[in-house]
């Protein structure tokens, strides 16, 4: 409605206004006569009547100002000044400006109530703690709710995460201990001026000020607290009776152990005797606990019912002993890991855990390694609880319900993010978790896992695994909690393993047992097969004249064995089969071979064509006529289906449902089919038992093989499941079929790894370390950092217990001396070992070569070898040794059993009264050194002579003729040589000449002529004080060394982790201090090669191109296979694609200067541009079917990556908000909702 001006009353005028009356049309006249000087009244009734229209304020001005006459009269121009003055000039108020948020209140009311009526009598007020705290600075779940409720269900990457359980808060001893970055402060002198990052400064100093001294005596006004804080400043000048006080403090802080709280390393301080054995009692469960549980599942629970008499959820029929054990813990709230057989019945768990939640009003998260298993999921815990959600990456479905399903990677961003969920949340479910073995994302599992706050209770579900227990310990461990291991010893219904050998309809019978029901394997059904094969080779070998020694059969041979063995399963009523195929190609082949297969009746097909017509009801109609559609609709109505990643995504899950309903007889599909999908069938199929895994051909695991072969047997339906392995081209090895049938399952191994979302994450909240991460991963699960710590503070009191050295006077070099005979002792050990382990020093040690023994019980004694034992890693030696007369017996613990000899000293032992011999096996490090001669001994008769003698009745009998000579010749050597006998020098006389054996023996001599210039081997207290430094030291070592193993830098990718920090910083993502950068912040948004797309981001490369341009270049980042078709592409898209592989070359040449293992190669090579003609044109909206035609990928594999596309364009879109580009953020809404379309984003058939 325009607006009409109205020119301005006159002298003549009468003083009439129309009045509109509210938004009803009426009007109304006004003939009340005007004061002078006022304008008209307003001509309507506002607020009530139409909203005011905004008028443009330039023609506002001009109006008022320049065409008024009022305003501007002729003559009286500075009453008119004044009045534009009081409009145009305003006063500042600075401070509105400023926003603050006002401070939270301290305090307030509560109620106080009579307790018997509940009748209101008084308020009081009440102090509120922890009222500062945010999302923004605290991990506290005590912290305020986030107002955005925007934010509550993903959090933001702003946010703090909620603190890990068993990363405790600091105890108050890890408080007042100094961490290296922390220094005394002197509060008077060298202050700064400049604050860090600043360029300048102000300096405050006062030069005529004088400090007054300070009054208040703060350790007078912190001893009033001295309940709450204990202090370690302790004035050494204090009375006892003060420094009692304090120890009684000292013992108040311990009882912090009960709480489940660690010991700090504390400076050593003395506490008395008494408190010692208080405390040590404490300590002894803590040594001895096990986290990890093992439950008896034989025993059965006949209190079951008694115990919960109030389940939370029933089911239609009788709990196994193991599933009722996991109830029971649960009930309890104790974490459990179930680890039970394929169909054993593990969802009851996940089922009484949600039904727990939702009585509780609290929420569970179930998470699961795929996509489709999710999907799945939804659909059964919808039917059977009604409040649940489902987030992946595409689709979020009721995101408030109790009980929420989505992929690992969610939980693991809104863990980081601190989502508001993470505070309702009671239990996280992971199913297979044995996915966590997975190289690529078993990461995400340990992250979850080291993650999840302490009140939430965990529930692993995994298929058998044979570590179960290690891996509970180590959640045990780093969650400070039990966790109940819950084993099946068998599967419900027991597999049967046959080898097929037949090909046609006459040898359709051919299957041979190879493992029965029990799990023996029979050995006469293997011989059976290769004779059944054998027969027919040979008489096609007649036939043909020659011998078929090909391992790979034709597609005709394939089929003969097919239409075979599905003829004789389908008699037998042994259907639905699964026919694992380990190559998506060959799937699709066997399927189109069954062209004259048959296996529904009339009312399943109808039944089929009725499904599927009403499941792709909602395709558009171009896309229901895609080939692959029309193929699958032909193979259906016969009861045959294909399932691959290939297959489109709906495809699959009519299939899926087909299959459960008992309509599809036969499946050909891969082993994604396996992992998770509950479709039992009654017979499963090994098209082959090698597959590739991306390297080259290998053998089925153990655990590859059970996970498929599970799949056979029906609970409530099979008596028995059946395997059967086809040998089409020769029957397999024996001990090949022997070991993946009957081998171990796969060992949990941690795939841990750092990657820069996940630094950039921890190093944005400053109370979360990256080290932390690193300690508690599965691959760092062998330190045990708390006993450690017990055993470093026992060492430490042993170190102050210790009598002191004395250094002064002769023995002041003692310290040096110790250090030159310790690197002495190792040259020499090294020395020996490298002579013992060559050919020419084995063969110096030989039978009758004199050596020189050195141990605890002999000293530079003479010793001839009687026989070398042929164990090459614990050689032994037996040598007769001479020695005095009852010094015969090897004493165990001599008084000088540690000390080392004088090595200096080569004289050699001669016994001061009778000389005797002693027979013993000596170690390698016994004989200090081979000398150059050798005696003649008879070794036998020596050995059987001392042996006899050592028995009670033969032990007065003098020595036999052989050893008497052999000892006699030992004592004329030494006598004749006291100085040292000649040695054989490994380098000149063995020929060894390796650097190492050449550098150690010239160190040796050097480290042996320097020991005589020492002065402490001249005091009279030496042997007595050596032994004393030889003692401090042992501990000293072993002390240093548990705290290197307690330290970060024991940690295996510490080096790894300082490389890519390193990275970071010249990439700009964090400062030199380490705090996150605005590249940083953007990075923690994107979830997979993020350096790569954030410096895409913020070189603007994305900017010029269009929107399906963008979503076209973006498409490298999820795509990975190759392709033989090459894509044409604008020239804009080939500059783009420069572009990235450019910054992708930096990015990898950057890592690679800095020490990263990764080649710039194989970091550029990993984006491949197969896919983006496709996406260009599927995002100008050309149909599916034309865009299949552009490349030779399935279409299964085209849809799942433009999905995943879509996910990478939403964060890319967060990414630019964050950094204020607005173009690029709508300009990636844009591309989403291109390609968001049609037959690529038609919602699940499990969802709907």
């Amino acid at each position: 409605m325009e607006r009409i001006e109205l020119p301005p009353t006159g002298p003549t005028d009468l003083p009439l206004s129309l009045l509109e009356m509210g938004c009803s049309g009426r009007l109304e006249l006004i003939t009340h006569p005007l004061p002078l000087g006022q304008p008209l009244p307003p001509h309507s009734t506002l607020p009530h009547g139409l909203p005011p229209t905004s008028v443009s304020l330039e023609t506002e001005i001009e109006r008022q100002f320049l065409r008024d006459p009022v305003w501007l009269p002729i003559h009286d121009t500075d009453a008119a000044f004044q009045k534009f003055l009081n409009v145009s000039q305003r006063h500042t108020h600075m401070d509105s400006l400023l926003h603050c948020t006002p401070s939270p209140l301290h305090s307030s009311l509560s109620v106080v109530r009579d307790p018997t009526t509940g009748m209101l009598l008084d308020f009081t007020e009440v102090l509120l703690e922890d009222t500062g705290l945010s999302a923004k600075n605290s991990l506290s779940l005590q912290r305020q709710p986030n107002p955005n409720p925007s934010e509550s269900l993903r959090g933001s990457n702003t946010n703090y995460p909620f603190l890990p359980g068993g990363m405790e808060e600091l105890t108050l001893e890890q408080i007042k201990k100094k961490s290296e970055l922390e220094e005394d402060i002197d509060f008077e002198n060298g202050l700064l001026t400049v604050p860090p990052g600043f360029k300048a400064g102000v300096d405050f100093t006062d030069k005529d000020a004088k400090t007054a001294k300070a009054e208040v005596n703060l350790m007078s006004l912190l001893s009033t607290f001295d309940d709450v804080i204990d202090l370690h400043l302790v004035v050494e000048e204090k009375e006892k009776g003060q420094e009692n006080g304090e120890t009684q403090k000292l013992a108040r802080t311990n009882s912090l152990e009960d709480l489940g709280i660690k010991d700090a390393v504390s400076p050593p301080t003395t506490i008395s005797e008494k408190e010692r054995d208080v405390s040590k009692p404490k300590e002894v469960p803590e040594e001895k606990k096990k986290w990890a549980i093992p439950v008896d599942i034989k025993s059965p629970c006949p209190d079951f019912h008694k115990r919960i008499p109030n389940p939370a959820f029933k089911w239609p029929f009788e709990l196994d002993v193991f599933q009722k054990q996991a109830v029971l813990r649960v009930e309890a709230h104790e974490s459990v890991f179930v680890a039970a057989h394929t169909s054993a019945g593990k969802t009851v768990v996940a089922e009484y855990a949600i039904a727990l939640s939702q009585k509780h009003m609290t929420r569970t998260i179930y998470t699961s390694p795929i996509k489709a298993l999710s999907n799945q999921k939804f659909r059964d815990f919808k039917n059977t609880f009604g409040d649940v959600g489902l987030l992946t990456g595409d689709v979020q479905i009721s995101p408030e319900a109790s009980c929420l399903i989505m992929t690992t990677e969610i939980l693991r961003s809104m863990l980081y993010n601190g989502s508001e969920v993470i505070r309702d949340l009671e239990w996280v479910i992971f199913d297979e978790v044995h996915y966590i073995n997975d190289a690529e994302r078993g990461v995400v599992w340990e992250e979850v896992l080291i993650m999840l706050p302490e009140h939430v209770g965990i529930i692993l579900l995994s298929a058998t695994v044979p570590n179960a227990v290690e891996f509970s310990e180590w959640i045990g461990r780093i969650k400070k909690r039990h966790i109940y291991v819950i084993s099946t010893v068998k599967r419900p219904v027991p597999l049967e393993h046959y080898l097929y050998t037949g090909n046609s309809n006459k040898t359709q019978k051919e299957l041979f047992l190879l493992v029965d029901a029990t799990g023996h394997f029979l050995t006469n059904g293997y011989y059976a097969a290769i004779d059944a094969k054998k027969e027919r080779t040979s008489k096609h070998a007649q036939s043909f004249g020659t011998k078929n020694t090909s391992q790979n059969t034709t597609p005709n041979q394939d089929k003969a064995v097919w239409l075979s063995l599905l003829h004789s399963l389908s008699q037998r009523q042994q259907t639905p089969v699964v026919a694992f195929t380990f190559s998506r190609n060959r799937c699709d082949d066997n399927a189109r071979s069954l062209s004259s297969m048959d296996l529904t009746s009339s009312p399943e097909k109808a039944e089929i064509h009725s499904f599927f017509q009403k499941s792709l009801s909602r395709l558009r109609g171009a896309d229901r006529q895609l080939p692959q559609i029309l193929l699958m609709r032909d193979l259906l109505k016969r009861g045959i289906a294909v399932h691959h990643s290939g297959i489109l995504p709906i495809l699959k899950e009519v299939i899926e449902m087909l299959f459960s309903r008992g309509l599809v007889k036969v499946l050909f599909a891969t082993e994604t089919f396996a992992m998770g999908v509950n479709m039992p069938a009654r017979t499963v199929v090994f098209d082959s038992i090698r597959k590739h895994d991306g390297t080259g051909f290998r053998n089925l695991l153990p655990g590859e093989y059970i996970q498929m072969a599970g799949r056979a047997g029906r609970r409530g339906l099979d008596a028995t499941g059946t395997v059967i392995i086809l040998c089409k081209a020769g029957v397999h090895e024996m001990a090949d079929l022997h070991v993946m049938m009957l081998g171990k399952p796969t060992v949990l191994h941690s795939q841990f790894r750092l990657t820069y979302t996940m630094i950039l994450n921890l190093l944005r909240v400053e109370a979360l370390h990256v080290t932390d991460m690193m300690k508690r991963s599965f691959s760092e699960c062998h330190r045990d950092t708390q006993a450690q710590e017990k055993q470093i503070r026992q060492l430490k009191e042993t170190l102050m217990s210790l009598p002191p050295l004395e250094t002064e006077g002769q023995l002041s070099d003692l310290l040096p001396y110790y250090r030159t005979v310790t690197e002495l002792r190792i040259t020499a050990e090294a020395l020996q070992q490298a002579t013992v382990e060559s050919i020419n020093g084995l063969k110096a040690l030989s039978v009758g070569r004199v050596v020189i023994v050195n141990n605890k019980q002999h000293f530079n004694t003479l010793g001839v070898i009687l026989q070398v034992s042929s164990d090459s890693v614990n050689r032994t030696f037996t040598t007769l040794i001479m020695c005095e007369k009852g010094n015969e017996d090897l004493v165990e613990n001599s008084p000088n059993a540690g000390g080392l000899p004088h090595l200096y000293n080569t004289a050699l032992f001669v016994p001061e009264g009778p000389c005797s011999h002693a027979v013993q096996k000596l170690k390698l490090q016994d004989i200090s050194a081979i000398t150059v001669k050798t005696l003649k001994v008879i070794p036998d008769r020596i050995i059987d002579n001392y042996n006899k003698r050592q028995q009670p009745r033969f032990r007065q009998d003098p020595p036999g003729q052989a050893i008497s000579t052999a000892t006699q010749e030992l004592l004329r050597l030494a006598e004749a040589n006291p100085g040292g006998v000649a040695t054989l020098d490994p380098v000149n006389d063995l020929q060894l000449k390796s650097v190492d054996v050449v550098e150690a023996s010239m160190r040796l001599r050097v480290l042996q002529d320097s020991l005589k210039d020492f002065n402490c081997i001249h005091s009279p207290t030496f042997s007595e004080q050596f032994v004393r430094i030889q003692e401090r030291m042992r501990v000293k070592e072993e002390l240093e060394k548990l705290e290197y193993l307690v330290s970060d830098k024991s940690l295996a990718l510490l080096p790894e982790y300082h490389q890519r920090i390193e990275v970071l910083k010249a990439l700009n993502y964090i400062d030199g201090s380490g705090a996150v950068q605005l590249k940083g912040r953007v990075a923690c948004q994107i979830s997979n090669h993020e350096l790569l797309l954030t410096e895409l981001l913020f070189e603007n490369a994305l900017s010029p191109m269009a929107p399906e341009e963008s979503a076209a270049l973006l498409a490298c980042l999820v795509f990975s296979q190759k392709t033989q078709v090459e894509p044409h592409i604008t020239n804009t898209l080939q500059e783009g694609i420069d572009r990235v592989l450019a910054v992708a070359k930096r990015i990898g040449e950057l890592q690679r200067d800095y020490g990263i293992g990764q080649t710039v190669e194989d970091f550029v090579g990993q984006f491949k541009f197969g896919l983006t003609e496709v996406v260009y044109c599927w995002a100008r909206g050309m149909p599916f079917a034309e865009i299949a035609q552009l490349t030779d990928v399935q279409e299964g594999t085209v849809v799942r990556c433009i999905q995943r596309l879509d996910e990478v364009l939403k964060e890319v879109r967060q990414a630019a908000r964050i950094v204020g580009d607005s173009v690029l953020g709508s300009k990636m809404e844009k591309a989403s909702l291109t390609i968001r379309r049609d037959i690529v984003f038609i919602a699940s058939l499990y969802t709907h």
